[in-house]
């Protein structure tokens, strides 16, 4: 039996990793786009490095781009099988891969234009809203915590990763000629402390794993200090420098906690009167898939939800739809807050805010989640005193904060008490996935320590025998 990875190698975008058993099917975990290099996005998105059609079965872990968003794109050239998910993927990916669509239609008509003045060849979408409805045909819903057999060799079960709502982790067992193999993927693996939706599950033990390692180097903050600090740069930004402040935050799951913290901080009367605009078609309606799967929030919210009970809103909220609206942010003076997609800063209107924004020192660009390095919101982090948008150089005199636990992956503490189900002397097999080298090389110590062998971080297109 052979793995393949072909994304979220030594880089945490593009999750692609193939399975092929010894009767020659293959199964494809997760379908991701890239999107942590602007330069060569393109190229490594149009490249799958397997083909499509040869494919027999995909199974997705969770809606996020970075895991599901090349999905149209597998199907537009030739994969014909089933993509099993949990229904609230199923529900998340129906917009999200719409919204994915416009983005790269929207964004492709800015770049073109300015490539036409320069006489370069003009860009195509990876795909349109016709392939997104095209793949959703292929999706089949499966419930958490059961095995679901697809063939007389192959079987998997879904368990809870409470990293986004509807993620999770991929159980696999396969009857191999020599014996069975039993594989276990992590998706992205979420917080214990989550402010919304319930911790990791444990899973069976597992003869090979992939694991994320995205914070394989790094500890959280405690969600309290974040709350404080949340409101600290509010107070600094809107009320004492008169500013705005602009939140990159992607619709599904970020968003979400940051409108719960500021509805929390409104209850307890802290915060200034001070408009926030959630300006994302997509964030309006993934907070209404949200409403809908309360069965997955944890006790803590559910107790808040009985004095308040809608977390995602109060009166200074205003969910923003259409693209006037959008524009009009950027000609009104006085303070506010704009919390817009995505979080890696690297597509949607978000682009546009900070275009506006980035130059004037009375406004703030507040990162609440994992940027990754060569990214635009990585360079903010870096402390670049320059940025191109939209292929533009704009000056960043606008004061970057940096709020990390608002990440909903796992640090690496979280990622142990999660594998601390797993007997390490029975794994023997353990791929890193799904992160920056630095985290990863410090991540495979941390492991080491824990009792596992056999530890790999695969690069591009590596492929191994699983024993």
């Amino acid at each position: 039996m052979n793995i393949s990875f072909h994304g979220a190698a030594q880089t945490v975008t593009g999750s692609k990793h193939l399975l092929q058993t010894a009767k020659g099917k293959k199964v494809l975990l997760d379908c991701g786009l890239f999107q942590n290099r602007a330069s060569d996005n393109d190229t490594l998105n149009r490249n799958l490095g397997f083909v499509p059609s040869e494919i027999d079965y995909m199974i997705l872990s969770h809606a996020h781009m970075d895991h599901s968003g090349l999905i149209p794109y597998l199907v537009k050239n030739g994969y014909t099988g089933p993509i099993y998910c949990t229904a609230a993927t199923l529900e998340l990916c129906k917009i999200m891969l719409a919204d994915s669509a416009h983005i790269q239609e929207n964004d492709i008509s800015y770049v073109n234009k300015r490539r036409k003045k320069h006489g370069q060849t003009l860009l195509e979408p990876l795909y349109e809203l016709e392939d997104v409805n095209t793949c959703i045909k292929h999706f089949e819903a499966v419930n958490l915590d059961e095995w679901n057999k697809i063939d007389d060799d192959i079987r998997f079960m879904l368990t809870d990763a409470g990293h986004i709502l509807g993620s999770t982790c991929v159980n696999l067992e396969f009857n191999e000629p020599d014996a069975l193999k039993k594989i276990f993927f992590s998706g992205d693996v979420g917080r214990y402390t989550d402010i919304i939706l319930r911790e990791p599950q444990v899973f069976p033990q597992a003869d090979v794993i992939i694991c994320e390692s995205t914070y394989g180097d790094r500890l959280h903050e405690t969600s309290e200090d974040a709350e404080s600090r949340l409101l600290k740069v509010v107070l600094d930004t809107c009320v004492d420098r008169k500013g705005k402040l602009i939140i990159p935050a992607f619709s599904l799951g970020r968003t979400q906690e940051v409108v719960y913290a500021l509805d929390r901080l409104n209850t307890k009367g802290l915060m200034p009167k001070v408009p926030v605009y959630i300006d994302s078609p997509l964030a309006v309606n993934a907070t209404a898939i949200m409403r809908k799967y309360t069965e997955s929030f944890n006790i803590a919210i559910k107790e808040y939800m009985k004095k308040d009970s809608d977390p995602f809103g109060y009166d200074q909220v205003h969910y923003i739809t259409e693209v006037e609206e959008s524009k009009a942010l950027n000609n009104r003076p006085e303070p506010c807050i704009i919390i817009s997609a995505s979080g890696m800063m690297e597509a949607g209107r978000i682009k546009h805010h900070l275009k506006n924004n980035i130059s004037d020192e009375k406004n703030t660009i507040l990162i609440v989640g994992y940027v990754p390095t060569g990214s635009l919101g990585g360079k903010l982090i870096e402390g670049f005193k320059e940025v191109n948008i939209f292929g533009k150089p704009y000056p960043v005199n606008a004061h970057i904060e940096v709020i990390d636990s608002y990440s909903a992956h796992a640090d690496y503490n979280e990622l142990l008490k999660f594998l601390s189900c797993q007997n390490a002397n029975l794994v023997k097999q353990f791929f890193i996935v799904h992160g920056e080298p630095k985290a990863q090389t410090a991540f495979k110590g941390k492991l080491e320590i824990a009792g596992f062998k056999n530890i790999a971080i695969p690069a591009l297109g590596d492929s191994f025998d699983l024993k």
